[in-house]
């Protein structure tokens, strides 16, 4: 069930750093043809410190690569592979109740096309995003619940503009943070850190592109080709997480459970690794009969996300400006070290591409 139409689903532009475990899901799952076509792969990124343009080759330290390609076409992917195999997806569904889940006959109702529906299930799960009904659905005493908003937030602009870079640039700089990624060849998504009470109004398109090339310094700066903005907003940073991740009948993936900061972009990639956990759990349970198989579903996962939590925290704080946190001096330390160290490199480019779907 989706809240929204499917046209909405796939023009919304989200994450768009696919690691290697989210690509090799996509080919297991015979949907990554479109994908291995119009995929970018990146062996490497870029950090900028003091004007300066500093390559981290991951397929050198790590044997993998990543891959650009929108949440968005994953989801067209998806959609068109349900379509194939008979998978019914029911679009605007609307007043979604989950029912009770704390037995072994959950249902769900909800109201589609002015009609009032419902299914009967075995499961739930739970995909449905941070504000969604069903982490709510679940006692509060029956959840524990750890998380951080941060004192800033991300201002982004989406351009139909070549890159400034073949590859994604991080960027340090007093003014705070920067970003400079891609959706493909000819379209361009740039990030600046700013304050969290932020007035988007105060951001014509000329003083983004004009703090950018600040942000980005004089390597990488020259890169840049300017142009109208189709997309802008402002996104928090935050970090939260909800253990278990089982209620019942019910589980949680994806943003339902676990929200990380941006930086590493790893949101899509827990909440693909997730699914990919529950059908093994599912497929484990219907093959055993084996109430226990259900239980391994929530750590197993909950692992993975406490893994780049405490990887996208570091990466963060490593290249955000903090009002009441490590001085400019300590930060740029912090840079060089891990830039200056073979095995500091290889671990941060160990935790970029992420952990092996195993």
């Amino acid at each position: 069930m989706e809240r929204h139409s499917r046209d909405y689903v796939e023009q919304r532009v989200r994450a768009g750093v696919l690691e290697k475990s989210t690509v090799d899901l996509m080919h297991a799952l015979g949907i990554g043809e479109r994908l291995a076509r119009e995929g970018l792969v990146h062996s490497g990124i870029n950090l900028t410190l003091g004007g300066e343009l500093f390559r981290i080759d991951l397929k050198a330290l790590t044997g993998i690569a990543v891959t650009i390609y929108g949440q968005q076409e994953v989801m067209k992917d998806l959609y068109e592979a349900a379509k194939a195999r008979g998978i019914s997806v029911f679009f605007e569904a609307k007043d979604v109740q989950l029912q009770e889940f704390s037995d072994t006959h959950p249902f769900v109702n909800y109201t589609r096309n002015e009609r009032a529906e419902r299914i009967d299930c075995d499961f739930i799960a739970g995909c449905d995003g941070f504000h969604g009904v069903s982490r709510s659905s679940i006692p509060p005493e029956a959840l524990r619940t750890e998380g951080r908003t941060y004192p800033f937030s991300w201002l982004g602009i989406l351009a139909d503009v070549p890159p400034a870079n073949s590859e994604l640039i991080y960027a340090s700089h007093e003014n705070g943070f920067a970003l400079a990624s891609m959706r493909s060849p000819t379209r361009s998504r740039y990030y600046l850190q700013c304050a969290a009470d932020e007035d988007i109004g105060e951001w014509p398109d000329e003083r983004f592109w004009d703090e950018l090339c600040v942000r980005l310094g004089r390597v990488a700066a020259p890169g840049v080709t300017r142009g109208p903005s189709v997309e802008k907003g402002i996104a928090p940073v935050r970090s939260f997480h909800a253990e278990p991740m089982r209620h019942g009948r019910l589980f949680l993936a994806g943003d339902a459970a676990h929200i990380v900061p941006p930086i590493g972009a790893k949101g899509l990639n827990l909440a693909a690794a997730d699914a990919a956990i529950l059908a093994e759990t599912f497929a484990e349970f219907y093959r055993s009969g084996s109430e226990a198989v259900l239980e391994r579903y929530g750590p197993r996962a909950l692992a993975r996300v406490c893994g780049a939590e405490e990887f996208s925290r570091t990466f963060l704080e490593m290249t955000h400006r903090f009002a009441n946190g490590p001085s400019r001096a300590m930060q740029c330390a912090q840079l060089e070290k891990l830039l200056r160290s073979q095995e500091a490199l290889t671990d941060f480019a160990r935790g970029y591409v992420g952990v092996p779907l195993t």
